[in-house]
């Protein structure tokens, strides 16, 4: 490849990559010609882009973005597929359907999740379990939520009962 190729390959890769702020690293050449398209619809449904790297390119890459990458590097051995996502679990939770039906591809290398950089397949459970933003938000809302539900309920119930003794004392009277 020329140099001015890699260049733009490069560029290519760099400009993808800061497209989106999670990117998982995954070795994919195992798997066959079906495989390899069930994995790529089921990360177009999802919204993941799929991309097969070079490695010394997205080494290149990496080093030239802002950020320490570092930690990724001894992950860039034998053939890489980058994905990349907006939702920071989803990829995971994908990776692991797939582990479910052939257990050793697609193998997850390394990921840069929410500004941390995790390594290794064994790292797939922590991954999956990782909150969206929207989870997030949504977990906040529910729990600003519950003191005011929890105050609303008691001075319901608080006026039924002196609703109930203010009766009571009224028929005592009678």
């Amino acid at each position: 490849m020329k140099k001015e190729d890699k260049t733009l390959v490069i560029a290519r890769i760099t400009e993808a990559i800061q497209s989106y702020p999670n990117f998982y690293l995954v070795e994919t050449a195992g798997l066959n010609a079906a495989k390899t398209s069930d994995l790529r619809r089921a990360c177009f449904a999802a919204g993941i882009k799929l991309m097969v790297v070079k490695n010394t390119l997205l080494h290149e890459a990496l080093k030239e973005m802002e950020g320490d990458y570092s930690e990724i590097y001894p992950a860039l051995e034998g053939p890489t597929s980058l994905m990349l996502t907006e939702v920071a679990n989803a990829p995971a939770k994908l990776l692991k359907d797939f582990v479910k039906k052939d257990d050793k591809l697609p193998r997850l290398k390394a990921a840069y999740v929410e500004e941390t950089v995790y390594l290794g397949a064994d790292q797939l459970d922590a991954l999956t379990k990782i909150k969206s933003k929207n989870e997030l938000i949504a977990d906040v809302v529910a729990l600003l939520q519950s003191p005011a539900k929890n105050v609303i309920s008691a001075l319901s119930s608080g006026g039924q009962k002196i609703h109930g003794i203010l009766e009571t004392l009224s028929k005592k009277e009678e």
